[in-house]
């Protein structure tokens, strides 16, 4: 449903790749909303990806590829992203995640730690880089939304996210820290959103997702929220509507993050008891 929600405001989203990937959702939501953006990945994700497709379904939306580990290569998408759009910019979506130890099939007792750090600089450090050069250029209109996607490992032990859990829990704290400076100096909210287990390119190569995805449906109320209704939840909080809520780790897991057990995961047991 177009509510015009966003009419008017403009941003950058980082990480659509394929119409599985949630930034890709949120790009197909944010302009259905009256927004306007520019598109970003790596070049090479932009050379294996179908962004261009997507981009001719939003308004022939500009792509600018970039490494979001690279500083130069953000104060250039954001020089680019000014001009394109005509000025400062309303919202930014960081959708970055890999772990070449994860890619890999490293156990977590034998990790790579040259590879770690580079989990770490992709999945967290890259968001701290965004963040950093979007104050220093002063690219953030007042009352702007900074997001960036994680997942519940962050606080829990799940076999298998290996040293992606350190990512995500390292990538919650940026916001915190960097929501502190933003919403004082520029009244900009920053907030991370960690979302259920869900089928992207890279979710699905985490090992043991299938089980993980099947263990969360059961034990959340409301079952999985899926990359649309993430979307959904993204396009709230670019909204004006959310505009006093920053500094938080938002929990979009149809209630798997606070629930102990549901009859459906009882249930479950029981018949494997019962075999």
């Amino acid at each position: 449903m177009a509510n015009n929600l966003l009419k008017g405001k403009k941003g950058v989203i980082f990480g659509a790749l394929d119409e599985n990937s949630i930034a890709w959702k949120t790009a197909e939501k944010v302009h259905e909303q009256g927004g306007s953006f520019v598109l970003t990945n790596t070049p090479i994700a932009l050379r294996m990806g179908r962004i261009n497709e997507l981009a001719e379904k939003c308004n022939n939306a500009p792509v600018i590829g970039a490494d979001a580990t690279s500083i130069a290569d953000i104060e250039n998408l954001f020089t680019e992203s000014r001009k394109i759009l005509g000025g400062n910019i309303d919202f930014i979506l960081h959708s970055i995640g890999m772990s070449p130890n994860v890619r890999k099939g490293r156990d977590y007792g034998d990790l790579n730690y040259e590879w770690f750090l580079k989990t770490l600089d992709i999945s967290a450090l890259s968001f701290h880089k965004i963040l950093q050069v979007a104050e220093k250029m002063d690219i953030m209109n007042e009352w702007g939304s900074i997001l960036a996607l994680s997942y519940i490992a962050a606080q829990r032990a799940f076999p298998g996210y290996s040293d992606m859990a350190q990512a995500k829990a390292i990538m919650e704290s940026i916001a915190r820290s960097f929501g502190l400076r933003f919403a004082k100096n520029k009244k900009v909210r920053v907030n991370t959103i960690s979302q259920s287990p869900t089928k992207t390119t890279a979710g699905t190569g985490i090992t043991g997702f299938d089980s993980f995805f099947v263990f969360a449906e059961k034990m959340s109320p409301l079952g999985n929220a899926d990359s649309d209704s993430c979307a959904d939840y993204i396009v709230t909080m670019f909204s004006d509507l959310t505009r006093m809520v920053t500094m938080q780790n938002l929990m979009h897991d149809g209630g798997f993050s606070t629930t102990g057990i549901t009859y459906e995961m009882m249930d479950h047991l029981n018949k494997i008891e019962g075999e």
